[in-house]
């Protein structure tokens, strides 16, 4: 995959400067310069900031005083159109059956009826684009506090619900899942760029909600994250036939926080046990 995409991505360079030599007033070789983008099978031919490449540059912001950046962006502006094009086009193409490793930028540049080039501007290779197009499959997640423990943390484990039931519900995504995990560079690329700080902020939020005093500060915060976040992902991964209601996030978080011993335990003398420090 990887060699296809640096073979790829070599060309698409050089076909950008033949491009760009064009514009400027010639061709190599006495040939006509581009006119316009290539329309692809979505019949959508995009260009960067309204113009086709080769076009002038963006314009040089003004500062918040009115003159002038002394140093003016360089390049053109990317453009929105180009992007959801493309990650269109790669839809269009695995709804269509084509598996993500007989995927070439080539093939994904001439669906989005754009030139190889747009897409290396925004992506280094297929793996990163392959992992904002499941991204962008996926429900978006939703803002938290920054600042609040189990308010976060709950926020964060209905989004895992949610991913879950998009996942069922869709069988293309579903697919997309499964062929990643095939692929450990493309599988990794994900893991790195969405999961793990995923990970990281339901973690940040557990510190907060034991710093509030909402958790128990005598256990491993990365053992009750662990319980917090696997009580969701049994239920959304390994258990696919096991039902996601609008409550479970609820009923998990009020089950780990009024704990799991009997409400009547008592001591081997027979009277009740007395409640822990800080035990909820």
């Amino acid at each position: 995959m990887r060699d296809q995409d640096d073979g790829e991505r070599d060309s698409a360079r050089s076909g950008e400067q033949d491009r760009h030599g064009a514009a400027r007033g010639g061709t190599d070789g006495g040939g006509a310069a581009e006119t316009g983008p290539d329309i692809g099978a979505t019949g959508i031919g995009v260009t960067e900031g309204g113009a086709t490449d080769g076009g002038p540059a963006a314009p040089c912001p003004a500062r918040g005083d009115g003159t002038a950046d002394p140093e003016p962006r360089r390049g053109r502006p990317r453009s929105a159109a180009a992007e959801r094009a493309i990650l269109d086009a790669v839809i269009a193409l695995l709804e269509a059956g084509e598996p993500l490793a007989g995927l070439s930028i080539e093939r994904i540049a001439r669906t989005a009826g754009v030139g190889k080039a747009t897409i290396y501007r925004r992506w280094s290779g297929k793996e990163e684009l392959f992992v904002d197009v499941v991204r962008d499959m996926e429900p978006v997640d939703p803002p938290v506090s920054g600042t609040e423990g189990l308010a976060d943390l709950r926020i964060m484990l209905e989004s895992l619900r949610t991913r879950g039931l998009a996942q069922r519900s869709s069988v293309l995504l579903h697919n997309i899942f499964a062929q990643m995990k095939s692929h450990p560079k493309l599988w990794d690329e994900y893991f790195g760029t969405v999961i793990a700080p995923r990970r990281a902020a339901v973690l940040a939020a557990v510190r907060r909600a034991v710093a509030a005093g909402e958790l128990r500060d005598d256990l491993d915060v990365e053992l009750i994250d662990d319980l917090f976040v696997g009580a969701v992902l049994v239920r959304t991964v390994h258990r696919p036939d096991a039902p996601l209601p609008d409550d479970l996030v609820d009923r998990i978080i009020t089950t780990l926080l009024q704990g799991l011993a009997p409400a009547a335990a008592t001591t081997s003398a027979g009277a009740p046990d007395a409640p822990e420090p800080g035990r909820v």
